[in-house]
């Protein structure tokens, strides 16, 4: 009798940014591979990463992931990597063109929302996103709490 493994709401999912739903307003969203070296992938299977500040960054025609830090991997040895260095993230010319495009007009910018695993590969979906102004936060507040005093209504009838 093995100890029961805690179930999770998205299987493989390894981290999810939800401060940026908050911060920005997501207009467009876009899978996209990770370029790992060597003890990195176990470290991010642990989950042993931190995003808070990252950015992704299109500058020639790729599509660069900074600010992004993986702390190396416990029993790695000489074989760890460097925590913080930036890391290019793999997608379509066609799809970066378009992001670079996008992100030269004011006020977009590019964000990493989640961290996750497709057949034991790391994937990471960026959003092109547009800052909130502090009323359009208020106003997620309020439908935030309107929705959950409604679900609370339901639960109780």
């Amino acid at each position: 009798m093995g100890a029961k493994k805690k179930k999770t709401s998205q299987p493989g999912l390894l981290g999810d940014n939800r401060k940026a739903r908050h911060l920005y307003i997501i207009e467009e969203r876009l899978e996209c591979g990770i370029e790992l070296r060597g003890t990195e992938v176990k470290s991010m299977k642990a989950a042993h990463f931190n995003f808070t500040d990252a950015f992704v960054e299109a500058s020639h025609d790729e599509l660069w992931l900074r600010n992004f830090q993986i702390t190396p991997y416990s029993f790695g040895g000489v074989f760890n990597h460097t925590s913080d260095r930036p890391r290019r993230l793999l997608a379509h010319k066609k799809e970066i063109l378009k992001l670079q495009k996008r992100v030269s007009e004011k006020g977009l910018t590019l964000i990493p929302l989640k961290f996750y695993l497709v057949k034991g590969r790391v994937k990471v979906e960026v959003g092109l996103c547009r800052g909130k102004k502090l009323h359009d936060k208020r106003e997620s507040i309020k439908q935030r709490d309107i929705q959950r005093d409604m679900d609370r209504e339901a639960r109780q009838r």
